[in-house]
């Protein structure tokens, strides 16, 4: 049994077992006062001296922070308790005592010296909040495509090839040659497409980007979805739906633990189709009356994003940016060729981008010339280029960043809260 069914008032008045950590403890003459958790809750347990053996009651007395402990009662309602409800021991049992100076206790530390600690970290209300909305959000994205007819289909981690820039690619030794940790796993998925019609991988992703922002991290997950004969127009569509599902649903499931972040919902709730579109080129024209030092074909960084994106209520589409400035395997705009169909999808309240997507190529002498123009061996993606030689279609996927639309719905001011264990370019421990 857990705490969360006590909590929930299914066993008041019953006998339980919790099995769990101290949280926290005090006395009050013959009486103990231990705050238990068990990852499903915290909830407050009492010991009376009288009614407890001996050992039991001396065993409570020299509980650390962090032990591990079994506890046999009985559930009572008690409207003093924290949450209400409170279990009055009967017997107790030590399953490992905790060292004495627990490294992050109640003390204020700095978060770099909590990042030292994360493996702790983690254990606390906040980090335990952030965390299972990211579980939420993760399950969201998967029931959603489950749900209307995708395959999920697995993409490799190691790579003969780069997806985005070999400027941002992790290299390893591979068996004498070289491989690369994947940038993304979207060229893998897009040749299943012809297999299953629409697919989607779910996994870890590596960039080497030598960034310092509170929205980059080294390593992060990615939801990618690619579907056969999607338009431009058909992706965005999909997007707005598949976002407003997960915001739905996270509000529905997670709102206890968005109150534990204190977290404001009312603008979440706002994050209803249709989203808000401008063009890259009129996101320029933003910029610059915003005295941004900006021309445009550049492409656009956090701080243009943050600008943007803070004039908006809900997500906003910046679409068509210079075909140059983005990926080799865009389609480009047929009624201006300059121009991708392409489109990231930017998270109000300045969080900036959380998705990027765009129609792909399907001719293959374009994308041949694409690949020549971008500098890039025409031999490592010969079996890429198999794809539009054989049952080729237009079609459209994006990648859904985890990290980055869960700092939207947490609110939080750095994206290294929003995995169990952050990496960045100066953190790989622990």
């Amino acid at each position: 049994m857990s705490i969360r069914d006590v909590l929930d008032g299914k066993l008041t008045e019953k006998e339980v077992e919790i099995k769990g950590w101290l949280v926290n403890k005090r006395s009050s003459g013959g009486v103990q006062f231990l705050i238990i958790r068990d990852g499903t809750g915290t909830i407050q347990v009492t010991v009376h001296k009288d009614e407890v053996a001996q050992k039991a009651f001396q065993d409570t007395d020299r509980l650390t922070q962090e032990s591990s402990i079994i506890v046999k009662g009985i559930a009572k309602e008690d409207k003093r308790a924290p949450d209400g409800y409170e279990v009055r021991v009967k017997g107790l049992r030590l399953v490992h005592l905790a060292e004495q100076e627990y490294p992050i206790g109640k003390k204020e530390h700095g978060v770099d010296f909590l990042l030292g600690y994360r493996q702790l970290w983690v254990r606390s209300p906040r980090q335990v909040a952030i965390l299972k909305v990211r579980a939420e959000v993760i399950k969201a994205c998967r029931d959603f495509l489950d749900e209307n007819g995708f395959t999920l289909t697995d993409s490799p981690i190691l790579t003969p090839a780069a997806v985005e820039g070999v400027a941002t690619l992790f290299e390893v030794p591979y068996f004498g040659d070289k491989a690369f940790l994947a940038q993304s796993g979207q060229l893998y998925v897009e040749a299943t497409i012809a297999a299953f019609g629409k697919v989607y991988c779910f996994g870890p992703t590596f960039r080497a980007e030598k960034s310092k922002t509170p929205r980059h991290l080294t390593e992060f997950w990615m939801v990618e979805p690619e579907m056969a004969f999607f338009t431009f127009e058909d992706n965005l569509k999909f997007q707005e739906d598949m976002v407003t599902y997960i915001v739905k649903k996270t509000l529905e499931k997670r709102s206890k633990e968005l109150a534990v972040l204190k977290r404001n919902v009312k603008p979440l709730k706002k994050a209803e189709p249709p989203f808000d579109r401008i063009s890259y080129t009129e996101a320029i024209q933003m910029l610059q009356k915003g005295r941004y030092k900006i021309e445009w074909g550049e492409d656009l960084g956090t701080p243009h994003e943050r600008f943007i994106s803070l004039k908006f209520e809900k997500p906003v589409f910046v679409h068509r940016y210079p075909a140059k400035a983005k990926a080799f395997y865009m389609q480009p705009d047929p009624e201006n060729p300059e121009v991708a169909l392409c489109a990231d999808l930017m998270a109000p309240e300045g969080y900036g981008e959380i998705i990027g997507g765009s129609e792909r190529i399907h001719d293959l002498k374009l994308l041949e010339q694409r690949i020549e123009e971008f500098g890039l061996p025409k031999k490592a993606y010969e079996w890429y280029l198999d794809l539009r030689r054989y049952g080729s279609v237009p079609h459209s996927g994006f990648g859904l960043g985890i990290e980055r639309i869960l700092m939207w719905i947490c609110k939080l001011k750095h994206i290294r809260e929003t995995i169990p264990f952050s990496r960045t370019m100066k953190r790989i421990y622990p």
